[in-house]
């Protein structure tokens, strides 16, 4: 049961209510660079990225956001630290959302004309508070980092934009510690109606963060909290959006999109099934189908292991079968098992384009 957060607009998009969970991610090429940023967004956008999120370091970056912003479809948040007057600019180039730490913008006066801005063109501003940002007067009073601190720290924050007449928040706390992320969380979420933005901070590479994110990101998902989500990984952002996919679908909480199962591989196994499984999960990536696709290892076990699957393929010596809701449907040499997955989901997809006319 999905926590009922306010709605808040974000370009085209709405989160929070009963509104579906946002996939984000963030650009890694210099904002200043629009052509090569607007490339990246384009690719971000083909993965199934619908919140981007750029670095605005510089008065470049933010001028940047003006030709960015017509060229790519989905919304984009200006990602702001420090420097006040790079938010307002932000905002007067057509961000559709600002993502500050109040705490490190300054004054009260200078978080107020950033909210002033905000107001008049009706953006939302993210409070964003991260564990290794936290004030050190909260260090002290909890005796470090804790996510009792990080609630006080981004209620606080909320509270000086709230107190300022301004009420068009989205929340993000996150921290590097997963477990402390998952307490957070669960103790913000009760007390603020404001959407919450959820991730793992600084998760790391392509392993260690996407097996950070999925656990942690599980957890805090699962209990019915969050309403737009990034999985923080150090590579190709692209992979952060085939990340949250996955673990959106998992939960339950996104249909659509080939899901590929496959075995761990084992000595009866006489086929390339790491290279295959990897061919499949490729091929499949460009399909818009709500299906199961299995790939075994050998055909002792195959068609059983595949009988929930949409379609299968089950290795062999040089040659498998394809299986179809469970039915041998054919036996082939290995180098067609591919063609032939793949003519079957172009039938499944010309059925299903078929079903719209």
């Amino acid at each position: 049961m999905r926590m009922n957060t306010k709605k808040v607009k974000i370009g085209s998009r709405v989160i929070g209510g009963n509104n579906p969970i946002l996939i984000q991610s963030m650009t890694n090429t210099k904002t200043e660079d629009a052509a090569a940023t607007i490339a990246q967004i384009r690719r971000l956008e083909d993965a199934g990225c619908e919140i981007v999120r750029c670095a605005v370091p510089t008065m470049e970056a933010a001028a940047a956001l003006g030709e960015i912003k017509k060229q790519v479809s989905v919304p984009v948040v200006a990602d702001i630290h420090f420097d006040y007057r790079l938010a307002v600019a932000a905002i007067e180039h057509g961000a559709d959302k600002i993502r500050i730490n109040p705490g490190n913008i300054g004054s009260p006066e200078r978080v107020r004309a950033v909210v002033d801005a905000a107001r008049e063109r009706k953006i939302p501003i993210r409070v964003g508070v991260n564990s290794g940002s936290l004030e050190k007067e909260l260090v002290q009073k909890y005796g470090g980092v804790t996510a009792e601190g990080l609630v006080e720290s981004a209620l606080g924050q909320v509270r000086l934009i709230e107190d300022m007449g301004y009420d068009n928040l989205v929340i993000s706390i996150k921290s590097s510690d997963v477990m402390m992320c998952v307490g957070a969380h669960e103790l913000l979420a009760p007390r603020t109606e404001h959407p919450l933005h959820v991730g793992i901070t600084e998760a790391g590479t392509l392993t260690a963060g996407n097996i950070k994110s999925a656990v942690g990101l599980g957890l805090i998902l699962h209990q019915g909290i969050g309403d737009t989500i990034r999985v923080s990984l150090t590579g190709d952002p692209v992979e952060e959006v085939k990340s949250a996919k996955l673990i959106l679908k998992t939960l339950g909480l996104r249909k659509g999109g080939v899901e590929v199962v496959s075995c761990p591989t084992c000595g009866r196994t006489q086929i390339d099934l790491i290279g295959l499984a990897g061919q499949v999960e490729t091929l499949v990536s460009g399909y818009d189908l709500d299906i199961k696709v299995a790939v075994m290892g050998c055909v002792v076990n195959g068609p059983g292991e595949a009988r929930e699957a949409d379609l299968g393929i089950a290795g062999g010596i040089g040659e498998g079968l394809l299986i179809r809701k469970g039915e041998i449907i054919k036996k082939l040499p290995e180098s067609e098992l591919l063609p032939a997955l793949k003519a079957e989901l172009d039938a499944l997809l010309k059925q299903k384009k078929g079903s719209y006319v």
